[in-house]
């Protein structure tokens, strides 16, 4: 049973079962991995209730976020062995309102993100960290695609599709599926390794990507797929 499953009615599994989405579009030859937004910021700086963490980090997603974490690191260890191209995105580092944009006009704890602390929580959770050869994309928006270089650079390797992960599931992860989709990528989002501060905005966005722009695959699924892959598929050169 689908983890989504439980949040639609019987009118909506008719729905779409009968209209025909949901079908599988399959995996790329050259993937990149995604690792969206892994900052402290969105997981706050050690696993604890979500309630307790966002007292100091509002954005943080609790421990669903290290749980996360533990299960990207399993990802990236596959990945890092096959030299797939690996993407972070993070904030910008700390600015003023006009740089800022909109986000503050929909919280009322937005100024928060002027202080010192907040550029602090832009780094990548240490875990995880970028190694060398990993390229971290600074963004303003939701998607790692909006006014950033991204898919120049994934041009720039021939990947033809995306693994996604990080956070949030409702937020940037799905705005950068769907501009990912939109740039005729083929889009796989890791359901172990992405996560949401909200339970039920994370089943119902997990629900609707699958339904129409990627494939939601477990983390097993995405390991077998990697370990499959040509050793040389990136090797310098190719």
């Amino acid at each position: 049973m689908p983890l989504w499953d439980d949040t639609l009615t019987e009118r909506d599994k008719q729905v779409f079962a009968k209209s025909g989405f949901g079908k599988r579009a399959g995996f790329g030859q050259r993937p990149a991995v995604l690792v969206i937004d892994m900052n402290y910021n969105f997981v706050g700086d050690r696993p604890e209730p979500i309630l307790k963490s966002i007292e100091r980090f509002r954005n943080s997603c609790g421990e669903e976020g290290w749980d996360g974490v533990y299960r990207i690191r399993e990802l990236l260890e596959d990945a890092r062995k096959k030299r797939l191209p690996t993407f972070y995105t993070t904030a910008q580092e700390r600015g003023n309102p006009i740089s800022f944009g909109r986000w503050h006009g929909k919280n009322s704890r937005g100024m928060e993100d002027m202080s010192e602390e907040w550029t602090k929580g832009n780094e990548i959770v240490a875990e995880i960290a970028p190694q060398a050869g990993d390229i971290i994309v600074r963004k303003q928006k939701p998607s790692a695609f909006f006014g950033t270089p991204l898919t120049s650079m994934l041009n720039e390797v021939h990947a033809d599709s995306v693994l996604v992960t990080g956070c949030t599931t409702s937020g940037c992860v799905r705005a950068s599926v769907i501009d990912a989709f939109s740039f005729n990528y083929r889009v796989c989002v890791v359901e172990e390794c992405v996560f949401d501060r909200g339970q039920a905005s994370h089943k119902i966005n997990l629900f609707d990507m699958n339904a129409k722009y990627a494939d939601v695959i477990s983390l097993r699924e995405a390991q077998e797929y990697i370990i499959g892959l040509p050793d040389n598929l990136y090797a310098p050169g190719l």
